[in-house]
């Protein structure tokens, strides 16, 4: 399942462990159990990006999916689905 993960410094639906930012997150199916395994993806995707990345500016300030693809976020199956605004992305 795609997910489009959103910096967010007001609500959050997941939160780094590393360094606590906030993201929404919209995704491309609704069943709760298919969210709870994209969660861990993310969590995991949020970690790998403090593992790989030497700039104080560790995760993007743009939406992102998770898994990653070569499109533009808000185009993405998730941004669709889940209902992200254009402008937000």
């Amino acid at each position: 399942m795609q997910v489009l993960c959103q910096l967010s410094n007001t609500a959050s639906d997941v939160r780094c462990k590393v360094c606590g930012q906030g993201f929404v997150v919209y995704w491309s199916r609704t069943s709760q159990e298919e969210q709870e395994l994209a969660r861990r993806s993310v969590v995991e995707a949020l970690e790998l990006q403090h593992a790989t990345s030497s700039s104080a500016d560790v995760h993007p300030k743009a939406g992102f999916n998770v898994p990653e693809w070569s499109g533009l976020p808000r185009f993405s199956g998730a941004a669709l689905l889940g209902g992200a605004e254009n402008w937000s992305i």
